[in-house]
């Protein structure tokens, strides 16, 4: 994503807790701080994208985070997916600096990154949003502005119900046809290019049947976001029976060791279940 902004013209100052990461983009157009408020200090616009909620709040408002160097009428990117209510909160923190908070998660895995085609899901001021819209356009094909701060993250965590339900769906399948005697490959051909076709499918469903389990997004990561999933739904009493079963699902593929494995890998799962793994 860094690389995609340096391509499109922007110069950066960068930080990443592991130095050498960023060490990896310095250049003419990149240059390396030693600190979260450090690159507030020499920034107008921040963009921030770590692990988990955690991590977002010590990386934006840690003792050495973004807001201590925060600049009046700067606004801060979140593009990590965490809890909407933490964003919020960031948000207020930042509005007592003069500065705001636009949350804007993403989906497309590390391909949609490397290629600049990512979906942005963008929450926060208008004003906000128009302003760094450009620099979506360097990192992302489908921009979406969905409201105020909060609202990015609460559709990501849409978007995370849907992708991880439907890849289940996608294990199902491959099960189904391979128990069958069908060629899942050939199933896969035959489906993907009607109402049955997605992204799961086409994208995640070669790699299930080959066993090809690298990680484009982990478990361990899925795992957080549905946590915040059911979170978000039990305050908003908002029932999600497909979705916790899927959690479940990924829970046992985390306690058959697959948790740094890709979100394919609980094919393993839903085939153990029917004796075929």
């Amino acid at each position: 994503m860094a690389k995609n902004l340096v391509r499109a013209g922007y110069a950066l100052t960068v930080y990443n807790r592991t130095r050498a990461a960023a060490e990896a983009l310095a250049g003419e157009l990149v240059s390396i701080a030693d600190s979260p408020s450090q690159v507030a200090e020499r920034s107008d616009i921040v963009i921030t994208i770590v692990t988990d909620s955690a991590a977002v709040e010590e990386v934006i408002g840690g003792p050495e985070g973004v807001i201590q160097g925060i600049k009046p009428g700067s606004v801060v990117v979140d593009m990590s997916t965490i809890s909407p209510a933490v964003e919020r909160t960031l948000d207020k923190e930042l509005r007592s600096r003069s500065a705001t908070l636009v949350d804007a998660p993403v989906s497309g895995g590390d391909v949609g990154a490397i290629k600049g085609t990512l979906a942005i899901m963008a929450g926060g001021t208008r004003k906000a949003f128009d302003r760094v819209l450009p620099l979506f356009e360097a990192m992302g094909k489908t921009i979406t502005y969905c409201g105020p701060v909060g609202n990015g993250q609460l559709t990501k965590l849409c978007n995370q119900i849907l992708v991880s339900v439907n890849l289940v769906g996608v294990s199902e399948a491959i099960v189904f046809a391979r128990k069958n005697g069908l060629d899942a490959t050939t199933m896969i051909k035959a489906v993907e290019g009607g109402a049955a076709g997605s992204w799961q499918l086409s994208n995640l469903g070669p790699k299930v049947v080959d066993k090809d389990f690298d990680p484009g997004f982990m478990i361990d990561l899925i795992q957080k976001d549905l946590r915040l999933v059911l979170e978000a739904a039990g305050a908003a009493s908002v029932a999600l029976p497909a979705a916790s079963m899927v959690h479940q699902l990924f829970t046992s593929a985390q306690a058959f060791g697959h948790g740094r494995d890709g979100t394919q890998a609980v094919s393993q799962i839903v085939s153990r279940l029917s004796n075929l793994e």
